[in-house]
C-alpha cells in the first residue's frame, strides 16, 4: 500500500519577529513517509548553512538506502529496526557533513543544528533526534512529547533541581547538550512504536515551544486537526501573537488509514489487534 495514499503532511517554516534569518530547515517526501526538521546555530549565517546541510543530506542518504529495507528485520547488536539503524546513519553522515564544512570556513566554524526526524513504516514509526527540536503525538486527544531534550536545563529537571514550570522560565534553556556538526562524532537517540490511523505527530522547533505551552499546542491540533495546513499556520501565528523571538517551523503527519508493508510480519501483529 502506497504511503502517499496513507499519510497526510504538512510543513511551515517561518522567521519570526526578531531574527534577522531563518536558521530553520524542513523537509517531507510522502512517498518514503519521511519528515525531517532542523534549527541550526552559528554566526554568519552558520544556523541556515548547517540546518540545510542536515536536511538535505538525511533526505538525499534516505531515498537511497530505505528503498532496499526488507521491513520486519532488526539490527542484532541494538535491537533496532533497519530503518531507524538508516536513520542514525544519515544523520551521522549529516553530522560529519557539517562539521567538515565548518573547518572549511572560518565564518561557519563552530556552527551546528539540531535535528528530529519521523519515518512511517508497516504501521510503525521510527523517531530520532539530536537536540531540543521535539516530536509530540496527539492521540485520543491526548499530546505527549515523545523526545526528550538535549539540554543542561533538561538534566537538571532531571535531577530534581528545576521543576519543569521553574524551567520554562530559566535564561539558559537553549543550552543544547547534543548536536549535529559541532564535533565528528554525534549520539543519537532512537525510539520507535505502533502508529494507528488518525495519530497526529508534530515536529517542531524551538521557536515553537518557548512561546506557547503544551496546553495551546494541543487546543490548536485539536480544534483545526480536520487541516493540518491550517493547524501549522495556527501554531506559527500563535508563537508569533506571543512574542515570536525565534525562528519557527513544524511540521504535522497523520495517517489516515493502516499503511502495512507487502513484507512486514510486524503489520500483521497490527492488524490482529487493531
Amino acid at each position: 500500500m502506497s504511503l502517499q495514499d496513507s499519510i497526510i503532511f504538512a510543513g511551515l517554516t517561518d522567521q519570526g519577529l526578531v531574527r534577522e534569518h531563518n536558521e530553520d530547515s524542513i523537509a517531507s517526501d510522502s512517498a518514503l513517509g519521511l519528515a525531517i526538521l532542523a534549527d541550526g546555530m552559528g554566526g554568519h549565517k552558520g544556523g541556515e548553512v548547517a540546518s540545510a546541510i542536515a536536511v538535505d543530506t538525511v533526505l538525499s542518504v534516505l531515498k537511497k538506502s530505505l528503498p532496499g529495507i526488507t521491513h520486519g528485520q532488526t539490527d542484532e547488536k541494538t535491537g533496532y529496526s533497519l530503518e531507524s539503524m538508516a536513520i542514525e546513519a544519515a544523520i551521522k553522515q549529516a553530522n560529519l557533513a557539517i562539521y567538515q564544512a565548518s573547518r572549511g570556513n572560518i565564518q561557519y566554524e563552530g556552527m551546528g543544528t539540531t535535528i528530529v526526524v519521523l519515518l512511517f513504516y508497516d504501521n510503525r514509526v521510527s523517531i530520532a533526534h539530536v537536540g531540543d527540536s521535539r516530536l509530540y503525538r496527539l492521540r485520543e486527544s491526548k499530546l505527549e512529547q515523545l523526545t526528550r531534550d538535549h539540554t543542561l536545563l533538561q538534566e537538571l529537571v532531571d535531577r530534581g533541581l528545576y521543576t519543569r514550570a521553574e524551567a520554562k522560565q530559566s535564561l539558559n534553556k537553549n543550552l543544547v547538550t547534543r548536536a549535529v556538526g559541532v564535533n565528528p562524532a554525534v549520539e543519537v537517540d532512537l525510539m520507535e512504536d505502533f502508529a494507528f490511523p488518525q495519530d497526529i505527530y508534530l515536529l517542531c522547533s524551538d521557536g515553537l515551544t518557548d512561546m506557547i505551552d503544551d496546553g495551546l499546542i494541543e487546543d490548536s491540533i485539536r480544534n483545526y486537526r480536520s487541516n493540518l495546513n491550517r493547524v501549522a499556520a495556527e501554531l506559527v501565528t500563535q508563537a508569533k501573537s506571543h512574542g515570536g523571538k525565534d525562528n519557527v517551523s513544524v511540521i504535522l503527519a497523520m495517517p489516515i488509514k493502516a499503511y502495512p508493508a507487502n513484507n512486514g510480519w510486524l503489520s500483521r501483529i497490527f492488524e490482529l489487534f487493531s
